[in-house]
């Protein structure tokens, strides 16, 4: 095709960069975001500060990673950033986190580097008011001397890169920003931001995350300290048997490796205190279920992906689902990374490994507080094999010998299989459409609690 023909539309500014900072980013989100670019450059420690001002609050992330020339710390502005490819360990993705996350909270986003900690400062800046009134993609370079004080004051104290958010109209939309509403609510969300990360980070805080250093994350000056879902130190945390899943997807091929774990009873935690903090932020409910990670970075904390309705009963089971970033299209990872889909084939799956789980979950819940030992699954599981004695059985069918015994004359036949209710009720679930199967699982909860009155 001649040049002739070619004809480049540039995106109105003004309107476009309006539209990115709704991509469905949350506060607590948009921060772990930016630490990620932290993670990646190598940093071993994160500084986050969310201070009250009023009108002038504001946010800072600063690190000790490895830096940005001004050339790399220009490029690293660009929406859509080509600086470097992204390789199968890497966090990011798109090109966009810095940006996005940024301005899905505030007006200004100015971001200040030096190479190696040691080379000179360089230093740009987003400004949507300027934007919105030059209609250009235009970043702005900013002296050192005219850098705002936190910044400065991040540099002196030994940080290499710094991120600052001004203007925090998505945060403080208050008509009284000064106000004690305002206060209150930045003290609220200082509290859900250090849950967050506790979460999302375990793995790099607890330093598990595979060929990264050990992280760690101060917000306020105060170390944050990892929050396991699986209760790993726990003596009656029971983990059971592990499985790696093969997923092809468009041509990339991964594997998302399957580690259930059946949380202790109340009763049976070490302490009340361990107990309400295993509870997590959403509390033990909403906990219960899948926790998907992208690498060691969680992406999703509970919940059953619309494979299961939450139940008070199977709330001690919590499931880590790994998969690498190669397998990004298959879960479809969208660019604030707060979203996920599990793949049809991996669905498949995992309905027959999670029966053991649930049936091994629900029997603690409801024998872990009658000083019982709930019966233990076998270490290595098969997928479609319920734990033995399960308080739910109940034959359908019967397999009777030709020999029988005798018991005061009369003849008894010898069962030799039996299929429980879990059994059937994953097999119904199995042909079930999706309307079908919450009335399925309603069914066979008031079977179970009948059976055990």
């Amino acid at each position: 095709m001649s040049s002739k023909n070619r004809h480049e539309l540039i995106p109105s500014a003004s309107r476009l960069i309006y539209s990115l900072r709704d991509l469905g980013y949350e506060f607590t989100s948009a921060i772990a975001d930016l630490i990620d670019n932290s993670i990646e450059a190598g940093a071993s420690k994160v500084d986050v500060q969310i201070q009250f001002a009023g009108g002038d609050s504001w946010v800072r992330i600063a690190d000790n990673g490895s830096g940005m020339s001004a050339a790399s710390l220009k490029e690293a502005m660009r929406y859509g950033s080509s600086s470097r490819d992204y390789g199968d360990d890497d966090l990011g993705k798109f090109g966009l986190g810095l940006k996005t996350a940024s301005m899905s909270q505030c007006r200004t986003l100015t971001v200040s580097s030096k190479p190696g900690g040691t080379g000179a400062v360089s230093s740009f800046s987003w400004d949507l008011d300027h934007i919105a009134t030059a209609d250009e993609w235009v970043v702005l370079s900013v002296l050192k001397n005219d850098l705002p004080q936190p910044i400065r004051q991040a540099l002196e104290d030994g940080h290499h890169t710094v991120v600052l958010w001004e203007k925090l109209d998505r945060v403080l939309d208050y008509k009284y920003p000064d106000g004690e509403a305002a206060r209150k609510f930045i003290h609220s969300l200082t509290r859900q931001t250090e849950d967050h990360l506790a979460m999302v980070f375990h793995r790099f805080l607890a330093g598990e995350a595979a060929r990264r250093r050990r992280l760690q994350i101060r917000l306020n000056g105060n170390v944050i300290e990892p929050w396991d879902p699986f209760c790993r130190t726990e003596k009656r945390t029971r983990s059971l048997s592990a499985s790696s899943i093969p997923i092809s997807h468009e041509g990339q091929t991964g594997e998302v490796h399957f580690e259930p774990y059946v949380l202790p009873h109340q009763d049976r935690f070490s302490s009340t205190d361990a107990h309400e903090r295993a509870s997590g932020p959403d509390k033990w409910n909403k906990q219960q279920g899948f926790y998907i990670y992208r690498g060691d970075r969680l992406i999703q904390s509970g919940g059953w992906s619309n494979m299961r309705t939450l139940d008070e009963h199977h709330k001690l089971a919590r499931v880590a689902l790994r998969f690498g970033p190669k397998l990004d299209d298959a879960f479809k990872i969208n660019v604030a990374k707060m979203r996920v889909q599990l793949p049809a084939q991996l669905r498949a799956n995992l309905e027959k490994l999670l029966v053991p789980v649930i049936n091994a979950a629900n029997s603690e819940y409801r024998q872990g507080g009658s000083g019982k030992s709930p019966p233990s699954p076998s270490a290595k599981p098969a997928p479609t094999s319920p734990p033995a004695q399960s308080a739910s059985v109940a034959p359908s069918a019967t397999v009777v010998s030709e020999e029988t015994k005798k018991y005061d004359g009369a003849p008894l036949p010898v069962i030799k299989s039996l299929h429980t209710l879990d059994e059937i009720k994953q097999r119904l679930l199995t042909i079930a459409g999706n309307d079908e199967k919450p009335i399925i699982e309603r069914l066979f909860d008031r079977l179970t609690l009948g059976g055990n009155r």
